[in-house]
This record gives C-alpha cells, sequence and structure tokens, in this order.
C-alpha cells in the first residue's frame, strides 16, 4: 500500500494558532523555553520596530491637553498612546515620548510613576526615561523623541 501522506512546513506562529490555545497561554509556554520553532528555514514571525517613524515619514504632532482624549497627560503618571509613541508625564511634571514597542517583542510598554520607567507588561523588560534598557530582555533601546510643551501648557509637540 502507497504512503499518500503529504509532508508540509509551517511557520511558528501558524503551528501555534493551529493548536487552538490562547495567545497568553502559548506566551507562557514559549517564555518557559518549552516551545521552540518548528521550522528552521524560515521565520515568519513579526519583529517590533524600534524606530518609529523613520520610515514613511517623519514624526511631528501637537497633542491638544485640553481635549478629553489628552487631558489626562496634565497629571503627573499618565500616559497616552498616538501612533507608535508612548507620551507620559512623568515624575516632577515633564514629558518624555518613546517608541511605544518594546525592542524584544513588540508590545506595548507602559510608565510607572513609582518606579519612574516604562515597563513591558509581557516580558518585564524595564527601560528608563531616556528610552535606555534597564532589565531584559530587551537589549535594544526604546527610540526617544522630543517633547515642548507650549508655554500657556495646553499644547505638546511632539518631533524626532
Amino acid at each position: 500500500m502507497k504512503n499518500n501522506l503529504k509532508t508540509t512546513e509551517m511557520n511558528r506562529g501558524e503551528f501555534l494558532r493551529s493548536l487552538g490555545m490562547s495567545s497568553a497561554a502559548l506566551m507562557s509556554f514559549y517564555c518557559m523555553g518549552t516551545l521552540t520553532s518548528c521550522s528552521s528555514s524560515s521565520n515568519n514571525d513579526p519583529q517590533p520596530n524600534p524606530n518609529p517613524g523613520t520610515g514613511s515619514g517623519k514624526v511631528d504632532f501637537t497633542l491638544d491637553l485640553t481635549t478629553a482624549d489628552y487631558s489626562k497627560l496634565k497629571t503627573d503618571g499618565e500616559f497616552v498612546y498616538k501612533d507608535s509613541i508612548i507620551v507620559a508625564r512623568v515624575k516632577g511634571g515633564s514629558y518624555v515620548a518613546l517608541a511605544k514597542a518594546c525592542t524584544h517583542a513588540g508590545t506595548d510598554v507602559r510608565y510607572r510613576l513609582a518606579q519612574d520607567d516604562f515597563l513591558c507588561p509581557n516580558h518585564l523588560s524595564e527601560f528608563s526615561k531616556t528610552g535606555a534598557v534597564e532589565n531584559g530582555p530587551a537589549s535594544q533601546p526604546l527610540k526617544v523623541y522630543k517633547t515642548v510643551l507650549t508655554e500657556n501648557g495646553n499644547k505638546l509637540q511632539v518631533t524626532e
């Protein structure tokens, strides 16, 4: 009897989706090191972009801090996402704008007032207000953007 089984290769993402498990469960297994790549020939997993804004156009936008979307930025510890950037009012009242995607796996980072730093909740990488890696597994810094607050304190410009 002839064997009619067809062998196909799939990348890691396709394999994990075929299992039907939740993303959180799969990431737990992956982070513990129990899952490895299903194919050594190619890796189609998405990679984070540590330098957003350097592709099709420059970063240059202004946030109106009097609007409902951005008024919380008048409070220390608050942050917002705008496109591929996180803008936070850090301890002491100054503003920091960084690339929001962790350079390890692309998860959005969050600002933590008590620690005065940025945390990736996925694998617990920590970044300083200058974007530098304080604790891995991330090994690349987050891109930093310039922030300028208008004299009346109602508009915040973010540029490269």
